[in-house]
Order: structure tokens, then sequence, then C-alpha cells
């Protein structure tokens, strides 16, 4: 195993955090890794961004349950908190409705002051949220670990188990209704949805787990951004002799009769795996990887068809002046139901929206200089299918962006203020990121689109790829990316494992060159 020519060989296409994670346990485990990244630096929708003096996560900024990061890195011999200096946050973060503001924190007993302060009458419901998540949460875990690549997976043990708790047949706010009373205190536990890019109203019943995993396990910021725990993959993939190939596209996985031989990267190389793990977004990969006519399941026709999440308009600021917001802050539009319905349902753009504000430089002074501000700012949107004319429309877009802003008291006159700029549309992630649709967070989670309706981590259209990111299962968002990784690495070594055991049969037949 530590001569190179007798290591297997794994491609990965995409440096994401799915791609990395995924480089990283590969090459940990003695093989020889290659990521090919189209752009010019790694992390994908979330990479670092630069902008003068200041410095920005691009995408992901909340970040939770790092001890299954640091699983992943244990798996590897190294440790996480030896490349990232992690902060937990306290308060989460401030939920603005109107002129009430919420501060939930991780610690039962505060957030249920804060609750008992701000939506009185409540406090013991929260308790008992909190309670009946936590069953919830330990019976629904183990379905996040594992694939569903064939149907039989559902009636395994702990998937009987965790059914009477997946409240299928219920949304998000359908059941935080049967928890709260107040109506701001159910949108505060349900705008998580937004991470799967899906209405609270839609989105299935089983999600009310995000806003437990949060308030049970709290939220972290790696100083530098969510970036340097991508950052630290990569170092940790180099040391053991992998290697990251940015601003290098991949034309085509190059198949022969139903499995994966390689790439062909649209530089004329071509470069020959024993295994192809696919990172790109799901439905671009789709429609762009594969010569026509070798896909019969995900054709461009049924790519077209499914469902995907919303998407966002970002602003990235440098600011010279010091804010005072928390780390992150959600400002909730008057009716954010209209808000919500009008972004997934009607697909068009609010007059009232909501916005999400990260604010890191409050707590770390590496991402500007002294006495300034990174900001970033979210507003979600509809995809790209909506009839918006994002380049007609876009400094109108960017204006209605900031007149939300300037209406949040710390952030009046805000323009005054402003150095360095970068405003970022649907359209610019559908086209300079390859995000089908712009969808940010790829396939919706609906319930034709979870477990084994999700694309399989094993790509069940050709042998030899295994997909990871948030367009296979267990789905968009961070933790479940990363949890992706671990799944089909895991099926990697186990479909080597077979082929070891069955070489001796395989030397006689033509496939002799996969085993060695």
């Amino acid at each position: 195993m530590n001569h190179n020519q007798n290591k297997r060989q794994a491609v990965v296409i995409g440096a994401g955090p799915g791609g990395l994670a995924a480089g990283m346990l590969l090459a940990g485990q003695g093989y020889k890794v290659d990521i090919y990244e189209k752009q010019a630096v790694i992390g994908g929708r979330s990479a670092r961004l630069e902008l003068g003096d200041y410095r920005f996560d691009r995408g992901a900024t909340f970040l939770m349950m790092p001890h299954l990061l640091e699983e992943m890195f244990q798996k590897v011999g190294r440790s996480l908190y030896d490349y990232v200096d992690m902060q937990q946050l306290d308060p989460l973060y401030s939920l603005h409705f109107g002129d009430t503001v919420f501060r939930p924190s991780s610690d039962e007993e505060k957030t249920a002051a804060e609750i008992a302060r701000v939506f009185p009458g409540d406090e013991q419901n929260y308790r008992n949220f909190m309670r009946v998540e936590s069953v919830k949460y330990q019976k629904v875990e183990p379905l996040l670990r594992r694939p569903f690549g064939k149907l039989s997976d559902y009636i395994k043990q702990d998937a009987i188990k965790a059914l009477p708790y997946l409240h299928l047949q219920d949304t998000v706010y359908g059941r935080l209704s049967r928890y709260f009373q107040d109506e701001r205190l159910r949108w505060g536990f349900t705008f998580q949805a937004k991470y799967l890019g899906m209405s609270a109203w839609d989105c299935p019943g089983t999600f009310t787990i995000l806003s437990y995993i949060e308030h049970h396990f709290g939220l972290h910021h790696p100083k530098g951004g969510v970036n340097q725990i991508f950052q630290a993959m990569a170092d940790v993939i180099r040391e053991y002799g992998g290697t990251i190939h940015t601003s290098t596209a991949v034309q085509k996985i190059q198949v022969e009769q139903g499995r994966a031989q390689g790439l062909l990267l649209e530089n004329g190389e071509e470069v020959k795996a024993d295994h192809v793990v696919l990172n790109g977004d799901f439905a671009a990969s789709m429609n762009k990887l594969f010569e026509p006519g070798v896909l019969k399941k995900y054709t461009p026709e049924k790519i077209k068809d499914m469902k995907y999440s919303c998407s966002g308009a970002m602003l990235y600021l440098g600011v010279n002046k010091k804010i005072d917001l928390a780390h992150h802050s959600v400002h909730f539009a008057a009716d954010y139901r209209k808000n919500v319905d009008e972004m997934t349902m009607h697909k068009v753009l609010s007059e009232d929206p909501s916005i999400y504000v990260h604010n890191p430089s409050v707590l770390d002074p590496t991402l500007a200089p002294e006495g300034k501000s990174s900001l970033y700012v979210l507003m979600p949107t509809p995809n790209t299918t909506a009839d918006i004319d994002w380049d007609g429309q876009r400094a109108e877009i960017r204006q209605r962006m900031m007149d939300r802003l300037e209406q949040i008291p710390e952030l009046a006159g805000l323009s005054d203020y402003i150095e360095e700029e970068m405003f970022f549309t649907p359209l610019q992630w559908e086209q300079e990121l390859d995000i089908y649709n712009g969808a940010l967070f790829n396939l919706s989670h609906k319930l034709g689109q979870m477990m084994y309706l999700r694309p399989h981590n094993r790509f069940e259209e050709v042998e030899g790829v295994y997909l990871v990111g948030g367009g296979t299962h267990p789905g968009s968002g961070l933790p479940t990316i990363f949890e992706s990784a671990k799944i089909s690495v895991g099926l990697i070594q186990e479909d080597d494992a077979k082929k070891q055991t069955a070489s001796p049969l395989f030397k006689k037949g033509k496939e002799a060159g996969q085993c060695t």
C-alpha cells in the first residue's frame, strides 16, 4: 500500500466541502487522490472571498456540530483543532421581528429565560420542544449516516424505529405550531428550513431537527471564517500526498460499458482512475459531464422536471466602521409567510423581504482592518426559473437590499461607509459557479427527493462513480454534506474489499486490470 503504483487511484471532481471531505478521507486511508477544481480557489460555493483588505465567506456561514468534523479528522489521524481556532457563539444569533429582538442560546436555561422575557408563556413549550426533539434526533440521526441505495434499506431496524418520528405527513411549520403559541417564536424555529431552500410550510416535518441541532449543539465560528475548515482539509490531503488541481476544469467522465474509466480534462489531458467522486452541482454535472445517451434516468428532461431549492442575492460589503449587530442576525419580514410564499410559490421578489446579516468582525479581527467590518448580506430569492431579469434589474435589486438594510437601526446610513462591495445574483451563481437554476441549496427535500428517492451515493447509473454534496443522500447543509462524503468513501472501501476477496476469479477475466 505504501508504493504509489500500488495505490488505488481516486479522482474527485470539485473541491467543494463534500469533495474535500471525501478527498481527505481517501488520502488518509491510503488512496492516491487527485482533486480537479474549475475555480481558482477551493471551497466551491463556500470558498473564501477577498475584496481589497476585507475577507468573507462566500457561502456557508453557520457551522454546527464540529464534533462530526472532528470525527472525520480523527479517522485520518488528525485533529481539526490543530488546524482551526474555533469559537462557540453565545447567543446563537439575534432574531429581529420589528422592534422585538430574540437572542437564544445553546444553554437551555438561558433560552427559557429569554423566551419568558420576550414571549412570556412559551418557555415551558420550548422545554417540551427540546425534550421531544431530542428523542426524534436520536431516532433519525442513524438514517443520515448510512446509504439509501436500495428499497430494502427502508426495512432495516433503524428505519422502522425512526418512522413514527419522521413526521412525513406534517410540515415543519405544522410541527412547530403544536409547540409554540407566539407566531414569531414559530418563525424563529422555522427559518432553518431555508438551509434546505424550502418553505417551512412545505418542508417535511422531519426537519424540525435542524433548529433542535442548533439549539442543542450550538453554533461555532472558525477564526478566519468557515472557509478555514476547507483549507484544513486541503492541508491534510496534501500531507497525505494528494493533489488539488485548481483552475482545472473537467470536460467529461469517461465511461465504457457502464463503468467510469477516468476523466477527460478541458485541457485535453486524460486521467485514469479506479473511482470517480463527483462533487459538482448534481444537475449541472448530469447535463455536462456525461456523453449523451450514457444516462438513462437523469436525462436533461428528467433533470429539468426535478424540484430545486430557492436561491439568494448576496451583498458582500467592506464597511469603514464597527457595526453593532450580532455575529448572525435574521431580520424577518412583517409578513414572513407571505415573503416565503412569494419566493417559493409565486417566484417573485418581495416588497418586504426577510434578510440575513453576517457580521463576523464583531468577534474576529482577521476579516477586516482595525475599526472596520466585513458584512455579508443574504436575501433569499426565487431561483432562476423565475421570470426575473437579474441583469436588467441588477441595480434596482441591489438598491432594494440596501433600503432593507438601512431600515435596521444599527445600519442606518450604511451606504456612506461602504469601501468595498460585490453584489452577486442567482444568475451569477448559475453562470459563474455552475449551479443549476442558481438553486443554492441544491435539489429540494420534498418527499419524492429524500433518502432512496434522492440520487444515490453509489451512483445508480454508472459503476465506479460516487456522489457527494447536497444533491445526494442525506442532503444539503454542511453537516449532511460531510456525512455524504463519509458514506460514499465507506462504499468505495466496501467495493474495493469485495474486489480484493474476488480478485483470483477476476484475474482470469478481462477485468483483471481493475483489481490490481
